[in-house]
């Protein structure tokens, strides 16, 4: 499983950050890091999730206000949201 986090979208409401360990808070810049990472695109970073943090890695995408984080199976297939 890989998360995808769209920086420039993300609004700073940091309910990721709550969900999973992963995300922490940049005040400077008013929105989420997500720890880990590697820059695939312009502002957008992805990370494999650890087969123990799964389930977090889903609750940080629901909850997050602008659909910011995309998670995706060991297929590819999109899970979230």
């Amino acid at each position: 499983m890989r998360v995808e986090y769209d920086y420039d979208t993300c609004i700073g409401m940091f309910q990721c950050v709550a969900e999973w360990d992963a995300f922490e808070r940049d005040e400077d810049a008013g929105k989420a890091v997500l720890a880990d990472s590697e820059e695939q695109d312009e502002d957008v970073f992805v990370r494999e999730v650890p087969d123990d943090a799964e389930l977090d890695a889903k609750f940080a995408a629901r909850s997050c206000p602008v659909d910011a984080i995309t998670v995706y199976d060991d297929d590819g297939e999109q899970l979230i949201p």
